[in-house]
Parts: C-alpha cells; sequence; structure tokens
C-alpha cells in the first residue's frame, strides 16, 4: 500500500495550452488544448473545489515539417516552444500554483519538466516524476530511426542531447534517471533499449503490469515519496490503450484498460503529493466524436481526487 501523506494545501491550477506538433511524426495533436477545453476540463476541476487559472495558449513558430538535419527533425523550433513551456510552467510554479500543460506533442514535456527541476532546486525540494506513456522516449539523435524529437525527451532532460535542449533550465542534466519511474511502456527502438538499460532507468513495462497488476506496480512506482517530495506527472494519452483512447498519432496495442488506468490515477491522488502535470499527444484529428478527450478528462478526474466513494484513511 502506498502510506497516507500528509497533503499539501490545494493550489489552484494554471491551464497552459501549448498548441504544437512540431515534434512529432503525425500532425494534429496541435489542436489537442482546444479538444481538452471543449471536453470540460475546467469545469471538471473546479467541480473538485479547485480555482482554475486558463491561461490561454502560448505561441512559437509554425510546424516546417522538414526532413531530419544532423539527426534532429525541426530542433530550432522545438527549443523555442520548448523555452516558451519552461518560462510558463515556471511562473505558474513560483506563484504557487499547479500547472496543467496542455499539449502538444511530448516534445514540450522537456519545458515543463526543466521548469519543475529548476523549481525543486530553488526550493530544496526532492522530485519524482512518473512517465505514463508507451514510450520510453529515450532515444537519441544517434539512435532515433525518425529524428522525432518527441521520442527523445526523457533522453534530453537526463543530459543527453543538444544544448539547446538540454540547457533549458540553466543546469544540465535537469533529472537524474533516479528521479524518474516510467510506467506502461511497450513500444521501445532496439538501440533506444540498450540506452534505457545502461543507464539504469526504471520502467514498469506492461509485462510489469501484466505480471503483478497495476495495484503493485503504483505502490513500487510511488515508494519513498514524503513531505518533501514534488510530484510531476507526465501523461501521454497513448499511455492508454487504443481501443478505449483512439485519438493519438502512435497508437500501440496492449495498454492500460480504462480500469487500470484509474487505479493508477487513483493512487497517484492518494499521495496528495501531485503539483504539476503534462496531458500531452491527444490528436484530435484522429479521435472519435472526442472520446480520447473526454476520457482524459476523466481520468485527470481521478488525479484530483474523484473516486466512486469516499474512503477512509
Amino acid at each position: 500500500m502506498v502510506p497516507n501523506i500528509e497533503s499539501p494545501s490545494s493550489a489552484p491550477v494554471a491551464l497552459i495550452g501549448a498548441p504544437t506538433d512540431v515534434g512529432a511524426g503525425v500532425r494534429g495533436a496541435s489542436m489537442g488544448p482546444e479538444a481538452l477545453r471543449v471536453a470540460g476540463l475546467q469545469q471538471a476541476l473546479q467541480g473538485h473545489d479547485r480555482r482554475v487559472l486558463d491561461r490561454g495558449n502560448l505561441a512559437g513558430p509554425a510546424n516546417p515539417w522538414q526532413a531530419p538535419q544532423r539527426g534532429y527533425r525541426h530542433l530550432d523550433e522545438v527549443a523555442a516552444w520548448n523555452r516558451a513551456v519552461h518560462d510558463a510552467v515556471h511562473a505558474e510554479l513560483v506563484q504557487g500554483h499547479l500547472p496543467i500543460l496542455l499539449g502538444g506533442d511530448h516534445c514540450l514535456a522537456m519545458g515543463s519538466i526543466a521548469a519543475v527541476a529548476r523549481h525543486c532546486r530553488a526550493q530544496g525540494r526532492r522530485l519524482r516524476v512518473l512517465w505514463l506513456d508507451a514510450h520510453a522516449d529515450f532515444n537519441t539523435s544517434a539512435l532515433t530511426p525518425s529524428g522525432n524529437l518527441h521520442g527523445m525527451p526523457v533522453a534530453c532532460l537526463c543530459g543527453f542531447g543538444p544544448e539547446a535542449l538540454t540547457g533549458l533550465a540553466g543546469h544540465s542534466p535537469a533529472l537524474s534517471p533516479a528521479e524518474v519511474r516510467q510506467i506502461g511502456i511497450r513500444s521501445v527502438d532496439p538501440g533506444e533499449k540498450r540506452f534505457v538499460h545502461a543507464q539504469g532507468l526504471e520502467v514498469f513495462d506492461m509485462r510489469h503490469i501484466d505480471e503483478v497488476g497495476m495495484r503493485q506496480t503504483m505502490a513500487l512506482a510511488l515508494s519513498g515519496l514524503d513531505g518533501d517530495t514534488h510530484l510531476h506527472v507526465s501523461f501521454d494519452v497513448d499511455f492508454l490503450d487504443p481501443g478505449i483512447a483512439p485519438g493519438v498519432g502512435t497508437t500501440v496495442p496492449g495498454g492500460p484498460t480504462y480500469r487500470e488506468a484509474q487505479l493508477c490515477m487513483e493512487m497517484i491522488a492518494d499521495t496528495g503529493r501531485l503539483a504539476s502535470l503534462d496531458v500531452m499527444e491527444l490528436n484530435p484529428a484522429l479521435d472519435v466524436r472526442n472520446q480520447t478527450a473526454l476520457l482524459a478528462v476523466d481520468l485527470i478526474e481521478s488525479l484530483f481526487g474523484k473516486s466512486t466513494l469516499m474512503r477512509r484513511g
């Protein structure tokens, strides 16, 4: 069981849209922020007694849709978007707010997590990142088969990448692999797989979840949290099985079911430590009647304490 930990004060929630698919190999994630708004994210969070500040959408360069150069697609544009994300997320953290980054593709997590890491260093706090994803996103320019930077954010945050991305927080690396727990992984490139092992990244893949269940997986992923830990969740919607969440550009069969995903979110909520969140890779162009956005909002509600019944501590 995850121990009950004294919850932090309820911080106002700041929604930050980042409407770009510049790091992805499929167009459409740029429409993700509006799909989440249409699905009622702000109203859902307000229903859990949270003050919600919608900061609108950030601005950045257009997607040039070009071939990779020196192993990276759109490096300058990705760096510009991530600087904007870093600054926006950091500004909310300094004000004591809980930022939710509405993606956009998952390359944007470089900016948001770099800002969280910078804030934690300044506050002398520990950081735990839960990476909910079908993919490890630990590629480099030498390993990537595509050059798409949405496959590289964890590696860049751990210091493996161009300085324009590894130095976003003024400190490289922004993260240690020991601060990351990856959950739901089921698609890793061959060279990337060896690199993940070499760096000691803690990965709870779908085989692990199949063997021990989501409850034990989350208990392990959340172990060691205390009142001095900032918990960041980076939620790629392709973490979910595409049978329930078709609106993503990189579907991988065999992901968590609806109930497994709900338990994952509920156990995170039980810790009371959630302090920042990314919601990434939602692609309305591939969705069916916004069902993936509605499911994402449902799961985010669980992160903020929605449950079937009132539970005793």
